[in-house]
């Protein structure tokens, strides 16, 4: 009862998908969680005043934050890139897979006309929090469509993993590695389109040759 209102919805948070894969993203959800905390469901609800967005987007919270304590940057400086993201998908992948249930109603949630957008920040939010873990300090349109891009990815091998009966859900990290792969090309296809600098049109280089032309 001393825990603020953000205390008390870090720690419900993880409580809620054992509870929603029964009771979906509900208010019987949500209060089950808050008995097994201790805590009166009616103060609960306080920490979640958006309702099933607001108690999806808390889990996915605590999801980024256990994959940073128990895969943190330095742990992964020594590996590749590559290697750095798949291994934080893989985690990503591990964490929820007690729960899929609760992580299918979540998406299905989601992907409601209303929530488009929300589910978006969501993904957007989870690809920053494992760029980061990577260790990737790119600016500028590289830190957008990265991120973008690892959305897709994490979004799509999510769907995959819903129905991944195969054992240790090696079906889904074979569609994430085809996946990766096939960014990968594309990031090495595109560093190829970068134009030459000593052969890209310059004003000031052009003018000083016309002024000394070359003998």
């Amino acid at each position: 009862m001393d825990m603020t209102l953000d205390e008390l919805r870090a720690a419900l948070a993880p409580l809620l998908p054992g509870e929603a894969a029964f009771d979906g993203w509900s208010d019987a959800a949500l209060d089950a969680a808050a008995r097994h905390l201790g805590v009166p469901p009616s103060r609960a609800m306080l920490a979640f005043p958006e309702g099933p967005v607001d108690m999806i987007d808390a889990w996915f919270a605590s999801i980024d934050r256990a994959v940073a304590e128990q895969l943190p940057a330095p742990a992964l400086a020594a590996t590749r890139v590559r290697e750095r993201i798949t291994a934080l998908v893989a985690k990503r992948l591990e964490l929820v897979a007690p729960y899929r249930e609760a992580l299918r109603r979540a998406l299905a949630i989601l992907a409601l006309p209303p929530n488009i957008a929300a589910g978006a920040r969501l993904g957007w939010r989870a690809a920053d929090a494992m760029w980061r873990l990577a260790g990737d300090n790119a600016t500028g349109f590289a830190h957008y469509s990265k991120r973008a891009t690892l959305a897709a990815v994490y979004g799509a091998t999510a769907l995959v993993f819903l129905d991944d009966e195969s054992e240790g859900h090696a079906d889904s990290l074979a569609f994430l590695d085809r996946r990766i792969d096939q960014v990968m090309r594309f990031e090495t296809f595109k560093a190829r389109l970068k134009p030459d600098p000593d052969r890209h049109f310059n004003v000031a280089r052009f003018l000083g040759r016309l002024r000394y032309p070359s003998q």
